[in-house]
């Protein structure tokens, strides 16, 4: 069972994607990339034996940095100001 409601998922296009349709916008998948990888993050403290999940987390984390190394590579600016928003690096 997914954490992530319609709802919720709708607010997450419409804030990184401009609108609710545009689901494949980079900043769109990054972002619930985030989302999943700090919701499995928090699971993994309370369950620190659940290794297929931690393999889960380590593919997803892979994809993200993946998707931010074309997006920096595409759109510095954008890349930035993302990073900004979702609070990745310090």
């Amino acid at each position: 069972m997914s954490h992530l409601t319609a709802e919720k998922k709708a607010n997450i296009f419409k804030t990184y994607g401009e609108n609710e349709k545009n689901t494949g916008s980079i900043e769109a998948q990054i972002a619930m990339l985030t989302e999943r990888i700090n919701h499995i993050s928090n699971h993994l403290k309370k369950n620190k034996k659940d290794f297929s999940s931690q393999r889960g987390l380590m593919a997803m984390v892979g994809r993200r940095k993946r998707l931010l190394q074309y997006l920096t590579r595409s759109d510095l600016a954008s890349y930035r100001s993302l990073i900004e928003k979702l609070g990745l690096r310090k």
